[in-house]
């Protein structure tokens, strides 16, 4: 496909070049900011991250960022080093040196640090943890409905990796999204075990249906933030939302379908397996959802 796309598609922005990265207390220019070969999130995908996003001057929904990636370190036993005040602060700094006030944003990245000996026991890092921020220019340019294709991987169950889970190892994920560029779409969408409609490779996944929005379970997905805030804005606003399981075929049929995620905020999906959505580009809700989303993240 030549016109492919992805959930994560921003504008050129040649300030990237030249941004500065906080990297274990320092903020350094990007080409000094490397991480050891011994790193356990190099070697082995042992961390947690969070990515948020700067409106007008204010990073949206901060704390619960923060309190997310807090406790996803603690349910991997990985202590910070830090407090959520002193990661906050880190963002600050961060921002300040690189003279942002809107349209960026910034992943954050805990690992569990550099390795004695590159094996897996957690036991060898011993030199705490590796805390980077990354924060570019970025405003998102996605030009057409996003265009998904179902996939063979599944996001499994919470006893073999949780998929709560903000993990640094990505693969399933990954793997999803090749299956789904193979197949000619964008991105994947992903199943639960029991064959229900879940997520994306990327974000989370909702669908229209006769003035009713729906989206799964959340019991094999990551719950996003986004996600919660859109179901939460339906609720205050009167509109029907049902966190469900539902099938491929009430999904080929809906009205609308979009994912959530905090780069793109809510993106419309044109179509799925070939089938188009709706009208194939934006519907109605999507777009009052997305701009009773915007007066939320900038009231």
């Amino acid at each position: 496909m030549t016109d492919h796309v992805t959930t994560h598609q921003a504008e050129e922005d040649a300030r990237n070049e030249t941004i500065r990265i906080w990297l274990n207390g320092r903020i350094v220019p990007k080409a000094q900011a490397l991480v050891s070969v011994y790193d356990s999130g190099f070697m082995l995908g042992d961390g947690v991250w969070e990515g948020i996003r700067l409106y007008g001057g204010r990073w949206a929904f901060l704390d619960e960022h923060l309190e997310r990636l807090f406790e996803a370190a603690k349910a991997i036993d990985l202590d910070i080093a830090m407090r959520p005040d002193q990661v906050a602060q880190a963002i600050l700094d961060t921002q300040a040196a690189n003279g942002m006030t809107t349209d960026a944003h910034a992943r954050l990245m805990v690992t569990r640090g550099v390795k004695t000996r590159p094996f897996q026991h957690p036991s060898l890092s011993r030199q705490g943890p590796t805390v980077a921020i990354i924060m570019e220019h970025s405003r998102p340019k996605i030009p057409r409905p996003i265009r998904l294709a179902t996939v063979p991987h599944v996001r499994g169950l919470p006893m073999s990796q949780d998929p709560k889970l903000n993990s640094h190892s990505k693969l399933n994920c990954i793997l999803a999204c090749i299956a789904a560029e193979k197949a000619g779409a964008d991105e994947a969408l992903m199943l639960d075990v029991h064959g229900f409609v879940n997520t994306t490779n990327a974000c989370n996944f909702f669908i229209v249906r006769k003035g009713e929005v729906w989206t799964s379970t959340g019991d094999y997905c990551m719950n996003g933030i986004t996600r919660r805030k859109v179901i939460g804005i339906c609720r205050a606003n009167g509109i029907p939302v049902f966190e469900r399981n539902f099938s491929l075929v009430e999904t080929y049929s809906a009205d609308e379908a979009f994912l959530t995620g905090t780069f793109g905020a809510q993106t419309p999906v044109g179509m799925i397996d070939g089938r188009v959505i709706g009208s194939g580009g934006m519907g109605p809700m999507t777009e009052r959802l997305r701009a009773l989303y915007k007066q939320l993240v900038m009231a």
